[in-house]
């Protein structure tokens, strides 16, 4: 595998795979596919231990994207102590916007949806659908914002229930 293929990542560089978490590009090399050469980077995603190939020109297209810089992950832990704007009642409803902003993926989007479903497991127990998006979304949070600040996941979920709670 060479390592000289264009594209917008570098190899070692940590990246986010929406709805799959921080992941690290191993390497950048070329598959054949119908006589022609196509790059791709491979990425390492620890959280669930995958492997991903992905095509250099469909990265953006599926979202994937640098972690954020240190003051948009700051950003992200401050919204998530700030007041929200209710939410629908109506399940079904949240969990749509809610998938929705997930497949967004931005830092920002993602701490949003632990904020609101957060307080509203306070009020009542999420359906179990509802409940898997908030442990993702907790989840992809904790990663993203553990690895552009560079601290251990622990410590920003200690950081991200302080602010929640703070409400």
């Amino acid at each position: 595998m060479n390592n000289t293929v264009e594209g917008t990542f570098q190899v070692n560089q940590k990246v986010v795979y929406p709805s799959q978490g921080v992941g690290i590009i191993r390497s950048i090399g070329e598959k054949d596919f119908k006589e022609t050469k196509i790059p791709y980077y491979d990425i390492y995603v620890e959280v669930s231990d995958m492997t991903i190939m992905v095509p250099v020109d469909k990265a953006e297209s599926l979202g994937i994207r640098a972690i954020v810089p240190q003051e948009d992950a700051q950003r992200a832990l401050e919204l998530i102590g700030e007041d929200y704007e209710p939410i629908p009642s109506d399940w079904k409803l949240r969990y749509q916007m809610n998938l929705d902003l997930l497949k967004k993926g931005s830092v920002m989007d993602i701490a949003s949806i632990v904020r609101s479903l957060y307080h509203r497991s306070k009020v009542k127990e999420l359906p179990i659908l509802e409940r898997k998006l908030y442990d993702s979304a907790l989840k992809l949070l904790e990663d993203e914002v553990s690895s552009s600040l560079n601290k251990p996941k622990d410590e920003i979920e200690t950081m991200i229930f302080a602010r929640l709670e703070s409400k």
